[in-house]
This record gives structure tokens, C-alpha cells and sequence, in this order.
């Protein structure tokens, strides 16, 4: 549902919805306004109940039409996929692929479900409530069935492997996201599977958790756990733009321009523990949290792309997102 004028806008912003996002429509809505008082003036014998239905078409007709800054999207369909719910988004379906064994996530869920199923439907955590290195190796094992990035200096692979759970990114990214989305939860020093997902995991397989997962994912998850930037930008709304973006054109340098272009906003946040003013601009910052949060951390993770060229390596020329067959699978634009 869209936040009213006076909320706080959801992009985390701290500013009022109408001093945010809202006013990239705001133009338009003059525009709107100029055109029915035209309408008006050449009509003077409208009544009310008229001039209402003009209004109202008219409005349907502006929100309606293509925006350039949208990348040709209208308003409506905006409105939709920055503040509807998960299960609603229009111009959408989301599918779960028949095989996801390319995907980080879900193999590491798979581990963490079968070893509770095969002990009663719990296993023991450590003593500082992590899974235990049993599976942490396991789950280290599985990298070179993945397609991740390959950078020279290991950044992108040192997120799929590590000693313990503090140490490797993916696997705890995953151990969290399945207890957001109610299928393990801790209790007096174990890890337990619901009784519920027990059974659906009996009888769909892994493949029933794909989507709670998901929705996990990109709704309730903080995508800036494992950076640790306060004060900055919540990019959570507009995932489903982003990766619209990406399935046209992989280029992640087109991406944040085309974020940029769409909200401007985004740029006025203020990063409050990052003293980067004189080293980057506002835009390479919006675009490091773009690589790190949307594309390494969630894209990357589930096994959607791999990307090779960060931004601290300052490497010239396009840089590539490598969208990998699970994303099309998974997501299927009708716009």
C-alpha cells in the first residue's frame, strides 16, 4: 500500500513521503493540474458531478502514461512495485525453478534442514548460537559446484566459504533469512525445523521454501546487515526496478544511472559513520551500496548472477552483471 503524504517514506530516508519519492511525480501532477484547469476554462458550463469524471479520467490517463525517467513505466505501475505487497506486484510472475541446486541459498538450507530431519528435527547450536562446524564445512564444500564471481584479490569467494558462521557471509545470510521466514527457529541452545516445514519438506521438497525465502529476502531481511552503514539508503523498494533494469541491460553502471534518474532522492541521504565526502561522490556511494547490497548479497547469493568488476578496484570500461539461468527462470516480466 502507498505510505500517505505526511509518513515517512519507506525508503528510509527519514523525510516525509511528499518531500521524497513522491515528489519525482510531482511535475507531473502540475502538469495534470494545468491541463484540467485548460478544460475548464473552455467549458465553463460543466457541472460538478461532470467536472469529477473528468478529473478522474483524466488522473487514470496521466498515472497511466509511459515515464521516460521510468524507464517507460508509468506511475501506477511504480506505485505498485515500490509499495505493494510481495504477492502482488503487477507485470510479474514469480516462478520456482524445478532445480535449484545452482543456487547458494537454497543448497545451504537444504544442509540445515536435512541435518535437524535426521536428528529429530533439531541439531545443537554452538555456544554462540551458530551452526556448527559440521555443517559450516559442508556447506564450504559446495563452492565449486557455484557460479560466483572471480576476483583476483578472492572478495566475491571469500563470502562462500570460512571457518565458522561469523566468517562466511552466505551461509549465515542464509541461516537468518530461514529463520525470518519461520522455517528454523533457536531454542535452548538447538536449531529446530517447525513442525510444518518438516512436513512440507516431506512432501514438496525444497522447492516450498523457495518463495517464503524470497519474500524473506527482499521484505523483511536488512540489507544492510553485513555492511554496517547506518543512516543510509534502504534500497528494499525498489529491488524489483532494479532487476527489471538488469534483465534489459546488464550493465551496473546503466543501473545506477537509471536509479538516479528515477530517484533523484536517493541521493540527498546522508551515510552518517562514513567519512567518504572528499573520496566519492554521492552516486559512486549509491552505487557501491547497489554492488554490495543488491547485486553480491542478494543477486549473488541465491545464484541469480555473478559480477566480477567491483568498484574499489576501480576497473575501467562496462561492468558487466552475468545474469545466470535461475533469474530468468525465476522471474518473468509483462510490461
Amino acid at each position: 500500500m502507498e505510505p500517505g503524504r505526511n509518513d515517512l517514506c519507506p525508503c528510509g530516508s527519514n523525510k516525509k513521503y511528499k518531500h521524497c519519492c513522491l515528489s519525482n511525480t510531482a511535475g507531473m501532477s502540475v502538469g495534470l493540474l494545468d491541463e484540467i484547469k485548460k478544460i475548464v476554462a473552455m467549458n465553463p458550463s460543466l457541472t460538478v458531478d461532470e467536472l469529477n469524471v473528468l478529473m478522474e479520467n483524466r488522473v487514470e490517463q496521466y498515472n497511466n502514461r509511459p515515464n521516460a525517467d521510468f524507464c517507460g513505466l508509468s506511475s501506477t505501475q511504480m506505485i505498485n512495485w515500490l509499495y505493494e505487497p510481495f504477492d502482488e506486484k503487477v507485470g510479474l510472475t514469480i516462478n520456482t525453478p524445478d532445480d535449484l541446486s545452482a543456487s547458494p541459498v537454497m543448497r545451504y538450507l537444504a544442509l540445515i534442514v536435512d541435518e535437524a530431519m535426521a536428528n529429530g528435527g533439531s541439531f545443537k547450536a554452538t555456544s554462540k548460537g551458530n551452526l556448527p562446524t559440521k555443517l559450516v564445512k559442508q556447506a564450504g564444500n559446495l563452492l565449486p559446484e557455484f557460479a560466483v564471481s572471480k576476483c583476483e584479490q578472492g572478495f566475491s569467494t571469500g563470502e562462500f566459504s570460512g571457518n565458522n558462521e561469523e566468517r562466511f557471509n552466505a551461509l549465515h545470510y542464509t541461516r537468518v533469512l530461514a529463520e525470518i521466514a519461520g522455517i528454523i527457529y533457536r531454542r535452548s541452545g538447538r536449531y529446530h525445523v517447525k513442525k510444518a516445514a518438516q512436513k512440507q519438506y516431506r512432501t514438496e521438497g525444497l522447492r516450498a521454501f523457495f518463495k517464503p525465502m524470497l519474500q524473506a529476502a527482499v521484505t523483511r531481511y536488512n540489507w544492510g546487515y553485513l555492511d554496517y552503514v547506518e543512516g543510509d539508503i534502504d534500497l528494499r523498494p525498489f529491488w524489483l526496478f532494479m532487476l527489471w533494469r538488469l534483465q534489459h541491460n546488464a550493465d551496473l553502471d546503466q543501473l545506477i544511472a537509471q536509479m538516479v534518474t528515477a530517484f533523484p532522492e536517493l541521493l540527498h541521504h546522508q551515510i552518517m559513520d562514513w567519512k567518504i565526502d572528499d573520496v566519492i561522490s554521492s552516486k559512486e556511494m549509491l552505487g557501491l551500496l547497489i554492488e554490495w547490497r543488491f547485486i553480491d548479497r542478494f543477486l549473488q547469493f541465491w545464484g541469480f548472477v555473478t559480477f566480477d568488476c567491483h568498484w574499489f578496484l576501480r576497473q575501467k570500461g562496462p561492468r558487466q552483471v552475468n545474469i545466470q539461468p535461475l533469474l530468468t527462470q525465476t522471474f518473468q516480466f509483462n510490461i
